[in-house]
């Protein structure tokens, strides 16, 4: 994700945020159908049996592929794979504590708070300037 952040930040620096995701997502496409064709053995006539929530994934892809790149150009890429990571976590940690989408439920425990708290100050520590 570091990689493809700083890669896709750098393209977008010289065609623009939108016209580089436009590039990735495209580029995504092309691989994805060539493997695919190759060693897909998958059914596409089961997707009439997903929930049609989960179809917003592609949607997400988008706006995640932008923010990443929005967050390396504001902030570097230190600081914000940092805070997609913390906030990933948060995000993992909610859905795991509710049993949301379909996810087990695993009780978010006072040692997972203080895990991302640690982080947290990681965070800081590694901002601060002294």
């Amino acid at each position: 994700m570091s990689l493809q952040g700083v890669f896709n930040t750098r393209v977008s620096e010289k065609i623009g945020l939108w016209e580089t995701n436009v590039l990735v997502q495209g580029t995504g496409l092309i691989l994805t159908l060539m493997i695919l064709f190759l060693v897909g053995n998958g059914n596409f006539k089961a997707i009439k049996d997903v929930n049609k929530l989960y179809l917003l994934g592609g949607v997400l892809g988008a706006i995640i592929i932008f923010s990443v790149m929005l967050g390396i150009t504001n902030l570097g890429p230190t600081y914000s794979i940092a805070s997609i990571l913390i906030a990933q976590l948060l995000t993992a940690g909610i859905i795991d504590s509710f049993g949301m989408f379909g996810a087990d439920q695993i009780k978010f425990t006072i040692s997972k708070f203080i895990g991302i708290g640690v982080m947290i100050v990681g965070i800081v520590v590694f901002k601060w300037k002294g």
